[in-house]
């Protein structure tokens, strides 16, 4: 894995395929900071995707008897992305003038208090105002979001600079505890107790973890860079590294508004038993995470193959989620919940190695180590997968609503076929270059070695 801010001018990632040096006895022992960053970090991913996963089950259909058509559905999800993509490059250009603990601390803050607020809008009247309401809450849930995870992303590269993608991957489990247990806690808190209660006890649950998160959350400082969003974003690899986030994020972000509107028509289910249809893509996520983690840092020349196998099965498993209409194929419910358990793991096997690959490049092109880099990095992460966020919800609302569900999933799968096939041309297209550049080197050597040997032979 790539080195972090330990070292100076991109020490420890080799130039070839960006293997760390060799670890000391004393550095694979976790510190007492790392553990309390870990166990910080961890808190906020499971807070935040709990909190963000209960809407799927029963808000929908909620939003519907309040005059929300699918497609407003479809903007009130993709609204808190467009706000948290404008916001992740504004704060991750800024991280080392704000502060990563204050920037992580007062995000959540703000979140808890916003997603308490949210419980509150079923006392507003049906229509306009609700609408309304809804956006202007869901923008504000996302301005906390992107400061908590943006700060977070950065003090993790920080913190563990040497295996950032193990760390990030065995942290996923954490995310995916929060997917798993929110849609099913949702609908049943729901089912039991109306629209409010969910909200506000998640909301509750987050405002506990602020002082103890200002409490354990070590401080770090930086020296700001010089090096800008553009500077990064400019290069080919980036640049399509960046497309690879908001493909996942956009086919991840499509299932919000449409997948239990699907459920609940084609397999009849109550509103409790949808969350748990969730578990599927959920766990099988979080428990690949660790493990994809794990191969990337420790074999950095199989990233590009992760994400290009990635994206591809990506794709094919959303024709498959429907299934399109031309397989002719009758949807079963263990199908769709095999689909999605196949979704988790490819969307894994793409989304672990991309962190530490933006970095790799960064590196390699001369960009100065530190926190105002990771701040960039991990704004430029947050803002793609969050503009994927906005464009999933929002045309998948759109498409679902015109075409159906079966056609709306392998239409939005070409969004990972895309940059699947757009990757490996580009990692193909590279290794060749290089191969022609050395086999171009090695024969002048062989020669000029030649010469000098018969040379003095004579």
């Amino acid at each position: 894995m790539l080195s972090g801010g330990g070292r100076g001018g991109g020490a420890g990632v080799g130039p070839e395929d960006g293997m760390p040096e060799a670890l000391g006895e004393e550095s694979r022992r976790l510190t007492r900071e790392q553990l309390y960053t870990m166990a910080a970090t961890a808190s906020i991913n499971f807070s935040s995707m709990i909190c963000y996963s209960i809407l799927g089950p029963f808000f929908p259909s909620e939003a519907e008897k309040k005059g929300a058509s699918n497609t407003f559905v479809g903007l009130i999800f993709g609204c808190f992305a467009l706000v948290n993509f404008l916001t992740s490059l504004i704060l991750g250009n800024y991280l080392t003038h704000i502060g990563a603990k204050f920037m992580f601390v007062s995000g959540m803050f703000v979140s808890g208090c916003v997603t308490i607020l949210f419980g509150m809008l079923d006392k507003v009247p049906s229509g306009p105002m609700f609408i309304g309401l809804c956006f202007l809450v869901r923008a504000m849930d996302a301005v906390g979001f992107a400061a908590a995870m943006t700060a977070s992303f950065s003090i993790l590269a920080k913190a563990f600079p040497n295996n950032i993608a193990t760390v990030l991957g065995s942290l996923e489990i954490f995310t995916g505890l929060g997917l798993v247990l929110g849609p099913p806690l949702g609908g049943f808190l729901y089912q039991s107790f109306g629209y409010e209660v969910p909200f506000i006890t998640l909301g509750c649950v987050v405002l506990v973890l602020v002082p103890v998160n200002m409490c354990i959350l070590p401080k770090y400082d930086s020296i700001p860079s010089k090096d800008s969003f553009w500077k990064l974003i400019l290069l080919p690899k980036v640049l399509l590294l960046c497309l690879t986030i908001f493909s996942l994020s956009a086919c991840l972000g499509f299932l919000d508004p449409t997948m239990s509107l699907f459920i609940l028509k084609k397999f009849k289910l109550p509103a409790g038993y949808v969350g748990l249809v969730f578990l599927g893509l959920a766990l099988s996520y979080s428990l690949s995470s660790p493990l994809l983690g794990l191969i990337s840092d420790k074999r950095p020349n199989l990233r590009k193959w992760l994400l290009v196998s990635g994206g591809l099965m990506t794709a094919l498993c959303f024709f498959m989620l429907g299934p399109a209409p031309v397989l002719h194929i009758e949807s079963q419910l263990w199908m769709f919940v095999l689909v999605l358990v196949l979704i988790g793991f490819s969307l894994g096997m793409s989304a672990i190695p991309v962190f530490p690959e933006i970095l790799h490049c960064a590196y390699e092109n001369g960009f100065e180590e530190g926190l105002s880099l990771l701040g960039l990095v991990s704004g430029l992460f947050n803002a793609m997968w969050s503009l994927g966020a906005f464009a999933g919800p929002t045309l998948g609302g759109f498409l679902n609503e015109k075409l159906g569900f079966e056609w709306a999933s392998a239409i939005q799968g070409g969004w990972a076929l895309l940059t699947g096939l757009a990757t490996g041309v580009f990692y193909i297209t590279e290794a060749t270059r290089r191969s022609s550049s050395s086999s171009l080197h090695n024969p002048s050597g062989n020669n000029e070695e030649r010469t000098h040997l018969m040379g003095s032979d004579t």
